[in-house]
């Protein structure tokens, strides 16, 4: 090699393409399901919020049986649904047999979700 020219860096070398690199490709996708799965397992916190109030302690005190809490959404407004306290969908309660459940009528966008973490 003469003085003058420089040995090519890796970066600069062109990448060649063996049974090697196909295998270590193959092994990083499978490294990255593993790592999905290990997510996949983490317990979450999900609510629905029916609805708020602010009452006195007053008020508070005084409740008994029967005593209505008066919340501030109306009968025909969506419910919250939040995952680990973060607002991520809403819907509309449905009976499943004897159980409530809850159709999302409203999903929170990807981006919408990323700008609420701020």
């Amino acid at each position: 090699m003469a003085e003058n020219e420089q040995r090519p860096t890796q970066e600069q070398a062109p990448p060649v393409e063996n049974e090697n690199t196909a295998v270590k490709t193959v092994e990083t996708g499978a490294e990255n399901i593993k790592n999905l799965d290990l997510l996949l397992d983490i317990p979450l916190d999900v609510s629905v919020e029916v609805g708020r109030s602010r009452m006195l302690v007053r008020d508070l005190l005084q409740m008994d049986e029967g005593y209505v809490v008066e919340l501030g959404k109306q009968a025909n407004e969506p419910l919250d649904v939040y995952v680990n306290s973060r607002l991520i969908a809403r819907g509309e309660v449905v009976l499943i047999d004897d159980k409530l459940g809850l159709r999302l009528t409203d999903v929170v966008s990807p981006a919408e979700r990323i700008e609420n973490l701020a």
